[in-house]
């Protein structure tokens, strides 16, 4: 029998492990056709023997807390050793970027394998001149490693259509975008929020966060421009309303009111242009592994992944969107990003998709864009604008008026026929009146000092 060391070296094949451990879709495929000896080392062999039959007993994969336990009756205080050392590799490379390719070369090598042993098994077959079984015994071994899943089979699965109508939506808290969008957002959808620098992207993103830890769910929060800690405090701050200059003076109600959450909450950051999809994908396949598959992810912001340096950076950001799309449907969650707005765009009372950097592949592909606006006057007064650029669950095109206490970060929506809607449009009028007499004040001390 033909081993893995024929054509891999030792740390892909601590990879092979690590893929079967991440990737579910790649366990199910290659299942009949991966054989624990073609692995060099007997521990590897070990690894993959438990992890199959984990996967074919339970139809999941083994957390590092099952795999700890099976370890832990191994006799032979060698091979514990070795099993030990190789799952703890296994585990580093569970965040590879080239895990992809590991899946590929590995089902190429298992089917060549199931190929070649149905080639030998027909030797005696075509002495006996039994040519329907060997044909049957070929058929089999082309199959080898197939996807199973043929789609969706329109005849027989009408409850089923209708179960996947029901998206589990999580609420966004805002009870204005949750009404328009069926109650919030659910699998597999891509939510961006537009806006120019420093309007509220990221404040955004932190409320909607927010509120699905408080519903109970799983939530990881990736941040690559912020530091982790930072993030960490903005949660404190809209999960408290205590303002973040003031959290260190009360940290007894910080740790009440985060230990009183129903959901977790999970911080990664990296460095912007750092990581990829990959990256992330990775990430999450080990929070899964430790029991902490998240319901809803957050990417803070799409703009600042890392794309392919081989081409411009629009084609970078339609490649991200749509990967980011395509991760939202791979882990079954509503996935929340944020995307710039380009320089015109920021001077508009309200956004519309043509300002989106990239705007046109970003619309086609995401389920819902919103822009937030904020000028000057919207600054002093603490309001703002929220345009609905794209909806595939409700109406578009409305223009929402919004409060932002950026001190705790509280960002509140509301209809604009609502009584807070319309006292909202007041003040964002007073904000028009503040502006005119702050730059009226500022020509008079210009004047006095000039001396008229």
């Amino acid at each position: 029998m033909e081993k893995f060391g024929s054509k891999f070296g030792t740390g892909f094949q601590t990879k092979i492990l690590s893929a079967l451990l991440s990737d579910m879709v790649f366990s199910r495929q290659i299942f009949d056709i991966l054989k624990p000896q073609y692995f060099d080392s007997e521990a590897s062999e070990w690894l993959c023997k438990t992890i199959l039959t984990y996967i074919d007993t339970y139809e999941s994969k083994p957390t590092l807390d099952v795999l700890k336990t099976k370890i832990a009756p191994i006799e032979r205080d060698i091979l514990k050793s070795s099993v030990i050392d190789t799952l703890k590799q296994v585990w580093r490379d569970l965040e590879s970027d080239d895990l992809d390719y590991v899946k590929e070369e590995t089902l190429n090598f298992c089917t060549n394998q199931s190929l070649k042993q149905a080639i030998l098994e027909s030797i005696p077959l075509l002495e006996q001149g039994k040519y329907d079984k060997i044909k049957s015994t070929i058929d089999t071994a082309m199959k080898a490693g197939q996807p199973t899943d043929v789609g969706h089979e329109y005849k027989l699965m009408i409850t089923q259509r209708y179960d996947e109508l029901a998206r589990s939506p999580v609420p966004t808290g805002w009870d204005v975008i949750d009404e328009i969008t069926q109650g919030g957002f659910g699998m597999g959808e891509l939510i961006i929020f537009a806006a120019p620098p420093g309007i509220g992207k990221s404040w955004s993103l932190v409320n909607v966060a927010s509120n699905a830890v408080k519903n109970g769910k799983i939530v990881v929060y990736y941040t690559l421009e912020l530091s982790e800690a930072m993030v960490g405090q903005r949660f404190d701050s809209v999960f408290t309303g205590i303002p973040i200059a003031n959290l260190k003076y009360n940290m007894e109600e910080v740790e009440r009111v985060v230990g009183s959450l129903r959901g977790d909450l999970v911080i990664k950051g990296f460095n912007s242009g750092t990581a990829g999809i990959n990256a992330l994908k990775a990430h999450i396949d080990r929070m899964a592994l430790q029991g902490k598959k998240p319901d809803v992810i957050v990417v803070d912001y799409a703009d600042l992944l890392k794309g392919s340096a081989k081409e411009k950076r629009h084609e970078v950001l339609e490649e991200l969107v749509v990967d980011l799309r395509g991760m939202a449907g791979e882990y079954g969650v509503p996935l929340y990003t944020a995307s710039q707005i380009n320089r015109a765009g920021s001077e508009q009372d309200v956004i519309t998709g043509t300002s989106i950097a990239g705007s046109f592949s970003k619309l086609m592909t995401a389920d819902f864009v919103v822009s937030l606006s904020r000028k000057i006057d919207d600054k002093l007064a603490g309001t703002g604008r929220w345009h609905v650029i794209k909806n595939r669950f409700g109406p578009d095109g409305m223009t929402f008026p919004s409060k932002a206490n950026f001190s705790n970060g509280q960002i509140l929506i509301y209809n604009d026929n609502s009584v807070d809607g319309q006292n909202t449009q007041k003040e964002m009028k007073n904000g028009e009146s503040l502006v005119r007499k702050n730059l009226l004040q500022k020509y008079k001390e210009v004047k006095g000092d000039i001396g008229f």
